[in-house]
C-alpha cells in the first residue's frame, strides 16, 4: 500500500502495518524540505518506505528508499541508482507511458486512473487496466479513484499493490489509524 502525501499527516503514522510506502509529492511549497524531513523521520521510526517525487537531490539528502517519477517526467537518462539500493517507481496512463517508465528503469509502475476521478475525463476501468498490466513485464500498482466502496474490485486485477491520494486525506479512509483491507 502506498500513500501519496503533500504534507505531514500524523494520522498516517498511527498505522501499525510496516508494508506501507509513503510517496512525498509536493512540488510548490517553500517549506517542502522541512515537511519531508519530518516525514522521513517518522518513516524511519515506523519502518515505512519513503519515496520522493521527481527530486533526486532531495531524495538522497533525506536518505529516502527511492524516487517516484510522475508520468509527465519524460527524462530518458537518470543516475545509476542500482548501486545505492535506490528503488525507482513511476506512473503511467497508457501503454506508451508504461514503455517510457520501463526505459527509465522503474521497478514498478502506478497505472492510473483505474476508477473515475474528478481531474481526469477518462478512467481505465477493470478490463482496460488488466489488458495494459498483462501486456507489461513489470510490476503494476493501481492508482486513481480508489475508495472504501470500490477497493474490493482490486481483487479482480493483477497488481502487487495500490496507492491512494485523496483516499487517505479523508477521515473515512483512515479509520483511526487502521486502513481498510483489500
Amino acid at each position: 500500500m502506498f500513500i501519496f502525501l503533500d504534507k505531514y499527516n500524523n494520522e498516517v503514522f498511527k498505522n501499525s502495518k510496516t508494508n506501507i510506502g509513503i510517496i512525498y509529492r509536493n512540488y510548490k511549497d517553500s517549506h517542502r524540505e522541512t515537511e519531508l524531513v519530518k516525514i522521513a523521520r517518522e518513516c524511519r521510526k515506523k519502518r515505512f518506505k519513503l519515496f520522493v517525487s521527481n527530486d533526486v537531490k532531495l531524495a538522497l539528502k533525506v536518505k529516502a528508499n527511492g524516487l517516484y517519477i510522475p508520468s509527465f517526467n519524460k527524462t530518458k537518462r537518470l543516475s545509476n541508482f542500482e548501486k545505492k539500493r535506490f528503488t525507482i517507481l513511476g506512473s503511467a496512463h497508457s501503454q506508451i507511458e508504461i514503455q517510457n517508465k520501463i526505459s527509465q528503469k522503474c521497478e514498478a509502475i502506478f497505472l492510473s486512473p483505474i476508477f473515475p476521478v474528478l481531474k481526469a475525463k477518462k478512467h481505465l476501468g477493470i478490463h482496460k487496466f488488466n489488458l495494459l498490466s498483462q501486456n507489461s513485464n513489470i510490476d503494476i500498482l493501481a492508482l486513481g479513484g480508489i475508495n472504501e466502496y470500490n477497493c474490493l474490485k482490486l481483487k479482480m486485477i493483477k497488481i502487487i499493490g495500490f496507492g491512494g491520494i485523496t483516499l487517505f486525506k479523508k477521515k473515512t479512509g483512515l479509520k483511526k489509524g487502521r486502513f481498510f483491507k483489500v
